[in-house]
């Protein structure tokens, strides 16, 4: 009696479940389209290339090795068939966040932020970040301005000229993560925190959105609000007003939720696996 009693509060708060697909208060819900096999070597991120139509990936292979030399960037079709495990290798060593602006790929990757020309296939560029810890995650705003976050300095980075500068950072800031550059507007996940944040990119002050993110990690727009990915495999919906709400959670089929993206034409979701070695793609149905 008290398993019915709790799914069917469950099912007036927060929609109904079947398999991996969950409503949200019957307006907005997560449903499996496709996924990849699993040949990629523990995939951090996706982003969609909307002038090439096509998918990169970053390789991290072998988390564990840091500075080894084996990372890589992956392409995969919008129906989710890999074009090439690894499209671009060499000059990469743990390869995470992505972002895009003029043809040019920006690969967060450690201590350093790799450039890769996105017709020749080629690195065109490395520029080191002095005192770098971790870096993370990557976004490009409406300018053009590539964005890093460095998870163990606990700083966010702007790129200048081709060279980095502390754009960010605040004592109480635990592992920031998660980037967005949005309409004009700064958006970061602070990752162990669990705390998700607006930015003033004028006076850097921060507004708290949510709280109780813990392990939070890619962040796209959704509307006027946001879907948000949990490494630990979850994928929860964020309200402007800060409201949280689960839409998929793989935690016990131990399938991770990394640096998500989202193709607004398609309104289909792209989750990085990790471990899983593959990217699943939702559609986002109301």
């Amino acid at each position: 009696m008290q398993l019915i009693k709790t799914c069917f509060f469950g099912a007036l708060l927060f929609g109904l479940t079947s398999g991996n697909s969950l409503v949200l208060g019957q307006t907005v819900s997560l449903a499996k389209k496709w996924e990849t096999s699993a040949t990629l070597k523990e995939p951090e991120s996706v982003l969609y290339d909307k002038a090439n139509k096509v998918l990169y990936v970053s390789n991290i292979n072998n988390p564990a090795g840091n500075a080894d030399g084996n990372g890589s960037i992956g392409r995969v079709s919008l129906n989710g068939d890999i074009q090439k495990v690894e499209w671009v290798v060499g000059g990469m060593d743990s390869p995470k966040g992505l972002g895009l602006s003029k043809g040019l790929l920006y690969v967060a990757d450690l201590t350093k932020v790799v450039v890769i020309d996105t017709k020749t296939a080629k690195v065109v560029r490395t520029i080191p970040v002095a005192d770098a810890g971790m870096l993370n995650d990557i976004t490009v705003d409406a300018q053009g301005v590539v964005y890093v976050s460095d998870s163990d300095k606990k700083r966010v980075y702007r790129l200048n000229n081709n060279q980095a500068e502390v754009w960010l950072e605040k004592d109480y800031f635990q592992k920031p993560n998660g980037l967005l550059a949005h309409q004009n507007k700064f958006y970061m996940m602070d990752m162990t925190a669990g705390i998700f944040y607006e930015v003033d990119k004028n006076t850097k002050e921060l507004r708290k959105i949510a709280e109780g993110l813990t392990g939070g990690d890619g962040i796209i727009p959704y509307g006027k609000d946001f879907i948000i990915s949990n490494w630990n495999g979850e994928i929860n919906y964020v309200t402007a007003s800060g409201q949280v709400t689960k839409l998929l959670d793989t935690k016990a089929e131990k399938v991770n939720a990394a640096d998500i993206e989202f193709i607004p034409e398609q309104n289909l979701l792209l989750v990085p696996t990790f471990f899983a070695n593959k990217v699943v793609a939702y559609q986002v149905e109301k």
